[in-house]
């Protein structure tokens, strides 16, 4: 594969910033002209990383590249800080993350790459912070996306919000609840915004509108994998099915995620062969 990291300066996040790309490379069989040439367009995975992580995250702590080569698929990995992929627009000078992704970067690579546009070409998926992205990105606009795959993430369901809940996730003095919350204007306009996953994927249920999802987790993950039990539950009652990967023996970890990585490309459809394998 062809790996590019490339650095400019972003309007939505009003820093200079640096993503990674990886490009599907020419088969040895072809010519550089009728493979540069060809006009083709790849499908695209948007690839977001978690907690403390960044545009490389997934590079180096997985066989992502190797996985992408098998189906001559263009991924992209963003830095996104520890935003939790929203708009902060009291940070600094503003740091519009969610904003950016749509708004800025897809229409970035899809008018500098060999990238299709269409719905059917485009895949998210992220592991923690990056889960959570992924299910708001993918139901905000499923207009956007095929499919999502969510790992080591949930929706939060806020009546289960409480101090004494035993999953410090849902406690609302856990620092990130309670930083997303203010940042959202409080409880009442984070129920009412792009933040309240749980709610949209009800409203969405009916309509036959949202993308494909998978949502993968560890069983010994202590952080999520109860939560998601939750979700699961919820998901059979509103009578949607995504695709479930649970494995024995994981945490909230790289060896999982490198193995979920792999069966959401399955899950996804992209089982084609690839160019160049070695």
């Amino acid at each position: 594969m062809s790996v590019l990291t490339y650095n400019f300066e972003s309007q939505y996040l009003k820093n200079s910033h640096e993503i990674t790309v990886i490009l599907p490379d020419k088969p040895r069989d072809m010519s550089p002209e009728q493979f540069y040439g060809s006009g083709r367009k790849f499908k695209v995975l948007w690839l977001l990383h978690g907690t403390f992580g960044d545009h490389s995250d997934w590079l180096r702590k997985t066989s992502i590249e190797l996985y992408a080569a098998e189906k001559d698929l263009v991924v992209v990995m963003p830095s996104a800080l520890n935003s939790n992929y929203s708009n902060w627009d009291g940070a600094m000078m503003g740091y519009q993350m969610y904003d950016y992704l749509t708004e800025e970067l897809m229409p970035l690579i899809y008018g500098w790459f060999p990238v299709s546009d269409k719905r059917e070409d485009n895949f998210i998926a992220g592991l923690s912070m990056g889960g959570r992205g992924a299910i708001k990105y993918a139901v905000n606009h499923p207009e956007k996306f095929a499919a999502a795959a969510v790992l080591s993430a949930s929706p939060m369901e806020l009546s289960l919000m409480a101090p004494d809940n035993p999953n410090p996730m849902m406690d609302p003095q856990n620092p990130r609840i309670k930083n997303t919350l203010a940042n959202a204007g409080g409880l009442e306009a984070f129920r009412n915004s792009c933040e309240n996953v749980w709610d949209i994927i009800d409203k969405l249920a009916p309509t036959g509108r949202l993308p494909r999802l998978m949502f993968a987790c560890g069983k010994d993950d202590t952080m999520i994998y109860n939560s998601l039990l939750e979700f699961q539950k919820h998901c059979g009652e509103i009578g949607i099915a995504p695709h479930w990967f649970f494995r024995e023996g994981y945490r909230h970890e790289w060896r999982f995620w490198d193995l979920a990585i792999q069966e959401a490309l399955s899950f996804f459809g992209l089982d084609g062969a690839g160019g160049n394998p070695f």
